[in-house]
């Protein structure tokens, strides 16, 4: 994710959570012609798919264990809140439902997994006070 801090309502990050992460990942820098960077997550790394042309990172892939392990193996678009526990609320009020979190995702902010109305899911991201 970008230094920046991202506006609320904008997609912030869209990553791909999957059993075998670096067969994916391989999958992807052949299709699509992204460079992967490991991102170091302690025992094992994920990966940062960068645009082949700027180095730019433009989604991640991760390996559906640890932190990620109650996530569903799905694009996944984190959309940015102003705050998570309220949009959290509001989705549960509205018919929605809160499948993951909220729960804190490291330096970056707070984050959870909603399913709207419809069946289809989404990523709600707080990002971290600059």
């Amino acid at each position: 994710m970008s230094d920046e801090r991202p506006k609320v309502g904008t997609v912030a990050w869209i990553d791909l959570t999957v059993d075998d992460a670096g067969a994916v990942k391989d999958f992807y820098r052949q299709v699509v012609g992204w460079q992967t960077e490991d991102v170091d997550m302690g025992d094992y790394c994920d990966f940062n798919m960068n645009a082949p042309e700027t180095g730019e990172a433009v989604a991640g892939v991760c390996h559906k264990q640890g932190s990620n392990a109650d996530l569903p193996s799905k694009w996944m678009i984190y959309i940015v809140v102003e705050n998570v526990e309220e949009s959290a609320a509001s989705c549960s009020e509205l018919g929605g439902k809160v499948l993951v979190g909220p729960k804190d995702m490291g330096s970056y902010g707070r984050y959870c997994v909603i399913e709207d109305p419809a069946g289809a899911t989404a990523a709600l991201f707080e990002p971290a006070a600059s």
